[in-house]
C-alpha cells in the first residue's frame, strides 16, 4: 500500500473518516449512518453530523473514540502501515468485521433493553395508580427489587442470544 493510499478508518459513528492525501471525508450510507464499502458516492441528508478529529498523517498507532450512544463500544481507527503485507491486511479486515457485528449486537440488544425497561416500568406504574411523572414533574422510578424482576425476566428471555454470541 503506497503511503498516498495509506488511511485510517473510523467505524461505528455519525462520521466515519478516511486520510488519503489531502483530507477527503468518506460518505456515510444511507442507512444507521454506518460507512460505505464502495468508494462510490451515497446520498445522505444534510442532518449528518461529522467529527472533526482525523489522526495526524504521521501516526504509527490505532486510535479509540468515546463510546457510542447505542451500543456503547468504542470505535477504532486502525492505523494501516504504509508497507502493509496482505495478511496484515486479511488480519486488519477481519479485526474491523468482528468489531462491527459487534456494535450492530450491541446496539441491537441496548435498544431493545431499553424499550422493554420502559414498557415495564410503565406498566408498574399503572398497577400501582401512578403516572410516568411526579406533581414536580420529575420522571418516576421502580425500587431495585421491582427492577430485579424486569431484569432476570429479560436475561431469561435472551439467555440463548447471549450464549450464540458468546460462542
Amino acid at each position: 500500500m503506497s503511503g498516498k493510499t495509506t488511511g485510517y478508518f473510523l467505524r461505528r459513528s455519525l462520521c466515519p473518516c478516511n486520510l488519503l492525501g489531502p483530507l477527503h471525508m468518506r460518505r456515510i450510507s444511507a442507512n444507521a449512518s454506518r460507512p460505505c464499502s464502495s468508494s462510490e458516492p451515497t446520498k445522505q441528508g444534510n442532518s449528518v453530523k461529522r467529527s472533526q478529529f482525523i489522526p495526524a498523517a504521521e501516526s504509527k498507532h490505532d486510535w479509540v473514540g468515546p463510546p457510542h450512544r447505542l451500543s456503547n463500544l468504542r470505535p477504532i481507527i486502525y492505523h494501516i502501515p504504509e508497507n502493509e503485507t496482505e495478511l496484515e491486511k486479511q488480519l486488519r479486515t477481519l479485526r474491523q468485521e468482528t468489531e462491527d457485528w459487534n456494535h450492530a449486537f450491541w446496539t441491537n440488544q441496548n435498544i431493545t433493553f431499553n424499550k422493554e425497561k420502559d414498557a415495564f416500568v410503565l406498566s408498574q406504574l399503572k398497577e400501582k395508580g401512578l403516572t410516568e411523572r411526579d406533581e414536580k414533574g420529575r420522571k418516576r422510578a421502580l425500587n431495585s427489587e421491582e427492577m430485579a424482576v424486569f431484569y432476570k425476566h429479560f436475561l431469561d428471555e435472551n439467555c440463548i442470544r447471549h450464549a450464540n454470541y458468546n460462542k
